[in-house]
């Protein structure tokens, strides 16, 4: 590979740098402090701030690259999608009538994918970061229900969100927790989790594999009293996903525990269904939430919905090629073309529609083919491995991802940096997983 050959050639010239800098030899620690220090602040700064440690982490690893004798890269089969996507966002960022907001849209795609690879690089040679890692995400989620516990009890006034009360009794209303994700949001949180809950359950699991029950006990509550907040959020697209965790959960235990329990197994999983059945009849509020989903026009939000999602198409339709350029700023402005009359909004609420309005339909299914065979392949090894440990931690990732894309088409909360920092995390986990099972 031709970048390769070149970082040979800079190696050789700055090998005595190397051996001689105490900062470059410890240069992982440094790095690894930073992707620590994204996750722990996400939850409380706003999206410049993130973007500045997500800026600092790829700094670090490029000097890492640069500087590190032997260090080199080597992408895999479904990164090439990847590096596909970012040509075509280029290409659709040359072509957009309103450059400016375009490149600043674009810019920060950048540094989500940066970091991405700035990720997946450090993990590859410090694999045993991985859980840090994820206790890291499991304690910015721990902290989030926290806050979104005190937020229920307090019946905190909504500050986001579409929810239908003209036909509905007082008692019938929920009320919608924000946590601190900024800007404060219901569904942003709802999504924050979707993405975040497959972390603690797995620590759940891995810890209880390990006989650390103390641990696997701690985790196993923290993962109950997410997914109550998750409910208390009122996003009904996390809901969605939060069903889709559950049932890979299921799914993946199944795998592991069938054959000797095979009977446990059931009658775990009739309680658990059961159970959660129980408690959404029982509570109104949350009944009347779930219900809704399924009220199509009659309720607001989906309505709301609806006449984006047609109003979006029809923007796809007239720049099916290049797309419209990349960015809500820029969705923004050529949507009012197409709005319907007291229906604004700020995304196409589908993130595959909104992919393919900004970008073009060959982006949408470049981007589409990299998350299709990051996801082949990491069930691929589940199916095949009988490492449960290794299981247990390829299933965190797999399951993140694989809810996030079933809670991103009704919404596109996903573009939000708190959300695109771990997801593209539990790619790049995910990606180290499969380049494993390669070797």
């Amino acid at each position: 590979m031709f970048i390769n050959t070149v970082l040979n050639i800079i190696h050789k010239h700055t090998d005595n740098l190397y051996k001689n800098s105490i900062i470059l030899q410890n240069i992982d620690r440094f790095i690894f402090g930073i992707i620590i220090l994204t996750f722990i602040t996400s939850v409380f700064v706003n999206s410049d701030t993130i973007g500045y440690f997500a800026i600092c982490t790829t700094v670090l690893t490029i000097a890492r690259i640069i500087f590190t004798p032997d260090d080199e890269m080597k992408p895999k089969r479904f990164e090439i999608f990847l590096i596909a996507y970012f040509m075509l966002l280029l290409v659709s960022l040359a072509g957009s009538t309103l450059f400016y907001l375009s490149l600043k849209g674009f810019l920060k795609t950048l540094i989500y994918l940066s970091f991405y690879l700035s990720v997946v690089h450090h993990i590859k040679n410090n694999k045993s970061h991985i859980l840090p890692i994820l206790l890291a995400i499991a304690g910015c989620l721990t902290f989030e229900s926290i806050i979104g516990i005190s937020q229920s009890f307090a019946k905190v006034d909504e500050i986001s969100g579409w929810q239908d009360v003209s036909n509905l009794n007082p008692e019938e209303v929920i009320t919608r927790v924000y946590g601190t994700l900024l800007p404060l949001n219901p569904n942003l949180l709802g999504g924050y989790f979707v993405m975040t809950i497959p972390s603690v359950i797995g620590l759940c699991g891995y810890y209880f594999y390990e006989k650390k029950y103390s641990h696997s006990i701690i985790f196993g509550v923290i993962s109950l009293i997410s997914c109550a907040v998750l409910f208390l959020t009122g996003c009904r697209g996390a809901y969605l996903g939060l069903f889709t965790i559950l049932l890979g959960v299921f799914s993946i235990s199944l795998k592991i525990f069938w054959d000797k329990y095979k009977k446990l197994c059931i009658s775990i999983s009739s309680f658990l269904a059961g159970l959660g059945t129980m408690i959404i009849c029982a509570v109104t509020p949350l009944r009347v939430r779930v219900i809704s989903i399924f009220a199509m026009r009659n309720d607001s939000s989906n309505s709301f919905r609806f006449n984006v999602y047609k109003s979006s198409f029809q923007m796809f339709k007239d720049n099916w090629l290049l797309g419209i350029g990349h960015g809500n700023q820029n969705f923004r402005e050529i949507y009012g073309l197409y709005m319907k009359t007291g229906f604004d909004a700020l995304s196409a609420y589908n993130i595959y529609l909104e992919t393919a309005v900004e970008s073009g339909i060959f982006a949408l299914i470049a981007f589409l083919g990299f998350l299709f065979f990051l996801i082949y392949d990491g069930g691929k090894y589940i199916v095949k491995s009988d490492n449960i440990k290794k299981i247990i931690l390829v299933s965190i990732p797999l399951l993140s991802i694989l809810s996030t894309m079933v809670h991103g088409m009704v919404d596109t909360v996903f573009f939000r940096p708190q959300l695109q920092i771990v997801f593209w995390t539990m790619c790049a986990i995910l990606s180290n997983a499969v380049y494993d099972v390669k070797e």
